[in-house]
């Protein structure tokens, strides 16, 4: 249904308008529903979605509910703000506004449409939801990125699918992690082997088990691209996103591998894409770092800058936004804040030297192996060790 609105403000109006068809236009592209637009006060459907939008002082704030039709039992609820004054162009309002609902909506419809599927795999229900509450203790240990709580979120994980070997969540989530440490390079070369062949034999079996889930195959998506199989990764993200058209995560790993296929204008628009959704939220800080990486590989180091710094406001843990933001300084000229923030990423970053910095090279094309070099030497000449 159209989203509506209480006011009689001609640009609230047209604003409700305009978030209806780029939420409609989101849901038409998910593969496995049907999408009726009505104007009618019943629409021949199984589930009915409603929204408003309503304008405050400080943001802009939509509330969605979805009803099904023939038990008119309320099935999804979700409210979302845009802030009216840090993000003053009203497209990017716009589409935030649409992201922000379609995104929880279009989990909400996958994890319906696979209730079955996955109450079949799991133990019972008392099980379900206690992992549940595993999985966001996990996700919260790394809200705020470290090795340390990368690990007590890999301990959680693991305890729980030695407990209930058959949650497809758990396998999911453990998968999911294992390539998040992979990719932010915690792991020893003999972790790295046995995460990677750990995530791939669990993620297998819960595609096999439910083939169009979201969440199996937005972590298949990033097991692929942390192990470097750059072709596959950008079908299995486009897959992720046949069923969640505002993934960001999906939106992310598709601009790595666009970065290492020497594609960087594409990955830059990539990137770029994720933050006009900004959905999930949590994950905001790796398209912003992908954007600061895109333009420093395009040479444009100014640009670099401020995507970098607004990466490190959100998440400053992982110590490699630190030295991509040391060689866009050293490429600027501005010395001694080079220093300084090579000096704070080998702080988050111990050992770090000119061979262990730069990501895996496997299936890399030769342009981005160039503009790789130049990032390095900027990286170097800021104070990063050569061995």
């Amino acid at each position: 249904m159209p989203v509506t609105t209480a006011s009689g403000d001609p640009l609230a109006t047209q604003m409700a308008a305009d978030v209806s068809d780029r939420l409609g236009d989101g849901l038409a592209k998910i593969e496995n529903i049907r999408l009726l637009v009505s104007d009618a006060a019943k629409a021949p459907a199984d589930f009915v979605v409603h929204g408003e939008l309503q304008k405050g002082e400080q943001a802009w704030t939509i509330r969605a509910r979805m009803t099904e039709t023939r038990t008119r039992e309320v099935k999804w609820t979700a409210s979302y703000s845009v802030s009216l004054t840090d993000n003053p162009d009203l497209q990017l309002q716009q589409s935030r506004l649409a992201a922000g609902v379609g995104h929880a909506l279009a989990l909400r419809i996958n994890e319906l449409l696979n209730a079955n599927t996955r109450s079949a795999a799991a133990t019972g229900g008392s099980s379900a939801g206690r992992n549940k509450v595993v999985i966001e203790q996990a996700t919260a240990y790394i809200n705020q990125t470290s090795p340390e709580r990368f690990r007590a979120a890999q301990a959680i994980l693991e305890e729980a699918l030695a407990d209930d070997a058959d949650d497809i969540d758990i396998q999911v989530a453990l998968a999911a992690h294992l390539m998040r440490g992979i990719q932010m390079v915690w792991l020893s070369p003999a972790e790295r082997d046995a995460a990677e062949s750990k995530a791939e034999k669990v993620l297998q079996q819960a595609l096999r088990t439910t083939p169009s889930y979201i969440p199996a195959h937005e972590a298949y998506c990033r097991l692929l691209n942390a192990t470097n199989q750059f072709r596959a990764s950008l079908v299995a993200c486009a897959r992720a996103l046949s069923f969640d058209p505002w993934n960001g995560i999906a939106l992310y790993h598709i601009g790595l591998a666009q970065i290492q296929s020497g594609r960087f204008e594409d990955a830059l628009a990539t990137f770029k894409q994720a933050d006009r959704f900004d959905t999930p939220q949590v994950s905001r800080w790796t398209w912003m770092i992908g954007a600061g990486w895109a333009n420093l590989m395009l040479g444009r180091a100014a640009d670099a800058v401020p995507w970098l710094l607004k990466s490190i406001a959100i998440t400053a843990a992982s110590g490699r936004t630190h030295m991509l933001l040391a060689a866009a300084y050293q490429q600027l000229g501005r010395f001694d804040e080079a220093r300084a923030a090579m000096d704070k990423g080998r702080e988050l970053r111990p050992g770090s030297t000119l061979l262990n910095v730069p990501p895996p090279t496997k299936n890399a094309s030769p342009i981005y192996l160039e503009a790789s070099q130049r990032i390095m030497q900027s990286m170097v000449a800021a104070g990063l060790p050569q061995s």
